[in-house]
């Protein structure tokens, strides 16, 4: 199956009739001019999926880099992510257009593939406000999918409560051999949520780890590489970030080689739980 994997795969989203493409480019503290030349990097290496935020302050740029590339629209899944909650409910939806004309021009047409809460932190009120306003959004036809990041078990259970759209199509958390979050993991597994792995390539910290090293030696790559195939063959959606575009090149270089079985138990036993994770481990 792992052989089987090229650029182009996707995997459903559910409760959405889209698909979401299996690699991503994130641009996480990419400055805007910065940023609008690195997703066309990407554009050009063939990546289809950018992963954006409003937190990341970028927003415009990767819609300025989308209308550059000349691709067409219907071709590429952009994401983005409402970190806090405006004043009300409106001022709140509000903010989510602004986000989804930066994207995609403010002809009043434009749409995101994915919209998510970004963060579970702010208490149940805040979590509620930020999912009904994105069920707006959805209903409007501006947010093909709706989902959440950095949500635990209970965090789902939560909005399982209240959600007209159920269940979320992504759960975006941090996701590498040091910090796998197997019990939210198989718990969005089981309700079918895709787990989008963010800090793949745990930000370079660990590249001279003995074993990712010898893996990436093995199979004549380097340990980004390696790590990102990981997250492929996890069945996951890496994010992996870079401004460097032969970085971002090599990052979707990916397809050439398939990790064996009993190597992946191998990286799957470097998992040290929430002490492995270098941005946040999710509350179960």
């Amino acid at each position: 199956m792992a052989t089987k994997l090229s650029l182009t795969d996707t995997l459903p989203l559910p409760s959405s009739p889209y698909k979401i493409p299996r690699l991503g480019f994130g641009v996480y503290k990419s400055p805007p001019d910065t940023c609008v030349e690195s997703c066309l990097a990407a554009l050009r290496a063939g990546y289809r999926h950018i992963d954006t935020a409003q937190f990341y302050g970028n927003e415009a740029a990767v819609g300025a880099a989308v209308r550059q590339s000349g691709l067409p629209r219907a071709e590429l899944f952009l994401t983005t992510k409402i970190m806090r909650p405006a004043a009300d409910a409106e001022a709140t939806y509000a903010k989510l257009l602004a986000s989804v004309d930066k994207l995609g021009g403010e002809e009043g047409d434009g749409y995101v593939d994915l919209f998510l809460i970004h963060s579970a932190s702010g208490g149940a009120g805040v979590r509620k406000t930020m999912w009904t306003a994105l069920e707006r959004l959805h209903a409007a036809g501006r947010a093909r999918a709706i989902g959440v990041s950095n949500y635990g078990v209970a965090h789902l259970e939560e909005l399982h409560s209240y959600a007209t759209v159920w269940p979320p199509a992504v759960n975006q958390i941090e996701l590498h051999p040091f910090c796998q979050q197997r019990q939210v993991a198989a718990h969005c597994a089981g309700l079918s949520i895709v787990l989008q792995a963010y800090s793949p390539l745990v930000r370079n910290r660990r590249a001279d780890d003995a074993t990712l090293v010898a893996l990436a030696e093995k199979y004549a790559t380097s340990t980004p590489q390696l790590l990102i195939r990981y997250a492929l063959q996890k069945g996951w959606v890496p994010l992996p970030k870079s401004d460097t575009p032969a970085r971002i090149a090599a990052n979707a270089d990916v397809y050439g080689f398939a990790i064996e079985a009993g190597d992946m138990d191998t990286l799957d036993a470097l998992d040290e739980g929430s002490r492995g994770a270098i941005v946040h481990a999710v509350t179960d």
